[in-house]
């Protein structure tokens, strides 16, 4: 049995992405794809749970009930999608939603409750694919580097994917060793910003960006961040970007207009993108994005002068896969490596000693 369900809750808090995809071989192909929204609730208590706080452990878990049974509801929804029933599919992997992520102390934490979700859904679930990597001494962040590599990588070239999610990432993909790691803040600063100043869950098209200008020194002030000068590997995520974070370096812009720093934040994450596409994919002639910054016109324009008019740049849709339902099929090919006792890390990406298997088992 080839059939493998992804689901992926990112850094933005907004909700689980689903992808059903089956192995033949080589060939990886996508037979349904479902978006299961979070409630204002839910997003608020998983947002609560980045930072410490009181009764937190009960918190979590009860947290991960809730996201259990969102999992699952976008699982019911792939199979109606795709007309097929649970004993069709051979295993569900599930990312879990990051609520933690310090490698540097040797963990990671991914919110999650595989085995309510076996229960409900009556297939084998696969998850905590991140906490064996660290245990070999990697950063356990970025794993979908291997992915894009599988899915992405042609023979003779040098591609870069950008992953625009909450957190970017960028893997580098050539003939020899692949080159992966966190460039810094993706969506998750704009989206912190605009739910401030307007109550929205994000920029819809860079909209209220395309509306300010950029504050030099704020974009200087920002860029000083230590962790864009580290070598890789490196991950980074909620633990380091934050509105705190953003509000440290705005005490001495007090007078900026908000629709000012909406656009500087958006030229934040494309420089750093570019810069890191810029010192480690030296040759590449294309850049292709995923995740939901794809979909953030003023962003990829920004994204596109700062890598310079030689660099064609476009979404994985050139590839022929929606930006959108990337890191969801990525974990469904995590799924299947498990289940066929292949590594699904890879050292020169994350650090670790070696490869390894990822994730643990929860049968049905």
């Amino acid at each position: 049995m080839s059939l493998y369900i992804g689901l992926m809750s990112g850094t933005s808090l907004d909700g689980v992405d689903g992808a059903l995809a089956r192995f033949t071989g080589d060939a990886i192909d996508t037979l349904a794809a479902a978006y299961v929204p979070f409630p204002p609730a839910l997003r608020a208590d998983l947002l609560a749970l980045q930072a410490a706080g009181h009764n937190e452990i009960e918190r979590e878990a009860l947290a991960a009930n809730q996201l259990a049974r969102f999992y699952a509801e976008c699982v019911k929804a792939l199979l109606d999608d795709a007309s097929l029933q649970a004993q069709d599919v051979r295993a569900v992997a599930v990312h879990g939603q990051t609520v933690r992520h310090r490698p540097e102390l040797g963990f990671t934490r991914q919110t999650n409750n595989p085995a309510l979700l076996a229960e409900l859904c009556g297939i084998d679930v696969i998850a905590d694919f991140r906490s064996r990597d660290i245990a070999a001494g990697g950063q356990g962040a970025p794993l979908v580097p291997a992915f894009h590599q599988a899915l992405f990588g042609k023979r003779g070239q040098t591609r870069v994917v950008a992953n625009i999610g909450g957190i970017s990432n960028i893997s580098v993909l050539t003939d020899g060793k692949v080159i992966g790691f966190d460039t810094g803040p993706g969506n998750v600063l704009m989206d912190a910003w605009i739910a401030r100043h307007q109550g929205k869950e994000f920029d819809q098209d860079g909209a209220w960006a395309a509306s300010g200008r950029e504050i030099p020194g704020l974009l200087a002030n920002m860029l000083a961040e230590p962790y864009f000068a580290l070598p890789a590997p490196k991950s980074t995520g909620r633990d380091l970007f934050h509105i705190d974070w953003l509000d440290r370096h705005l005490a001495a812009f007090a007078g900026a207009r908000p629709e000012d720093v909406q656009r500087t934040l958006t030229r934040l994450t494309a420089l750093t993108l570019a810069q890191a596409v810029q010192a480690h994919g030296a040759g590449t002639d294309a850049v292709y994005v995923c995740g939901g910054g794809a979909y953030n016109g003023v962003l990829m324009d920004e994204l596109g002068a700062a890598l310079g008019r030689q660099v064609t740049l476009e979404s994985t849709q050139a590839l022929g896969v929606a930006p959108n339902r990337v890191e969801a099929m990525a974990f469904a090919w995590l799924g299947y490596r498990f289940t066929e006792r292949l590594a699904g890390n890879l050292p020169s990406v994350t650090g670790a000693k070696g490869d390894r298997v990822l994730g643990a088992l929860y049968p049905r």
